[in-house]
């Protein structure tokens, strides 16, 4: 039986060649090629920003009918870094910037300062970082964060149930970690129109600048 945390996975790629590479995980329960994960890596494109999608085994096999859950985030690692290392291998990047929504960023800042301190990591940004277990904000998933060398953002809507506006500042972060707040967004970026005057395409579009921002401004030196 192959290995899945040392196994090569499946790359779907978008952006252009020769830009900032982002390997960019899914969340827990969706893949990555659902619509929100389709929609963010074309906006990314748009901004000079090459991605590269994979999915955790377990996700993978849903595609063959499996209906696994999804395991504890830890336990993922693995299968990251040998998604990064075949995204280094395929791309030719020295080194590549990190990120996923939801589950796929926890797992992503997980591994990000070992990855950062061998020189094939740049940057991470997670989108949507889930902070605790909605309705227990006593679980608190953010012990790694308190300090985290790689040059991080997290881009999060204000009333996240992972993780809301009034909460996370609160948190004892690194002080490096940029925090964007979508307002009156949710999980999914998803505001009340009526309330915030923002659309989900208007907060979509203000996650990709974000994130293209970053990525340009700390990659500089790591475009192939």
């Amino acid at each position: 039986m192959v290995d899945p945390a040392a196994a090569a996975p499946d790359l779907l790629w978008g952006g252009p060649e020769g830009a900032p590479v982002l390997v960019l995980a899914h969340g827990a329960g969706a893949a990555m090629d659902s619509d929100w994960m389709n929609r963010m890596c074309a906006l990314l494109a748009e901004r000079g920003i090459r991605t590269a999608r994979f999915e955790f085994a377990y996700m993978a096999a849903r595609r063959l009918g499996s209906r696994k859950p999804p395991p504890r985030a830890e336990t993922l690692a693995g299968e990251y870094r040998a998604a990064v290392d075949a995204v280094r291998a395929a791309s030719g990047a020295s080194a590549v910037a990190i990120g996923g929504k939801s589950m796929g960023g926890r797992v992503a800042s997980l591994v990000a300062d070992d990855l950062h301190a061998s020189g094939s990591v740049a940057a991470l940004a997670c989108l949507g970082y889930p902070f605790h277990p909605p309705g227990s904000p006593e679980k608190l998933r953010t012990a790694h964060l308190e300090r985290l060398d790689t040059p991080t953002l997290i881009v999060q809507g204000s009333r996240d149930p992972f993780g809301a506006r009034e909460e996370v500042p609160g948190y004892p972060l690194d002080p490096r970690i940029r925090v964007h707040w979508l307002d009156d967004g949710e999980h999914e970026f998803k505001p009340r129109v009526k309330i915030s005057g923002h659309t989900h395409a208007e907060h979509l579009q203000a996650a990709a600048d974000e994130v293209a921002a970053f990525l340009h401004e700390t990659m500089r030196s790591h475009v192939v």
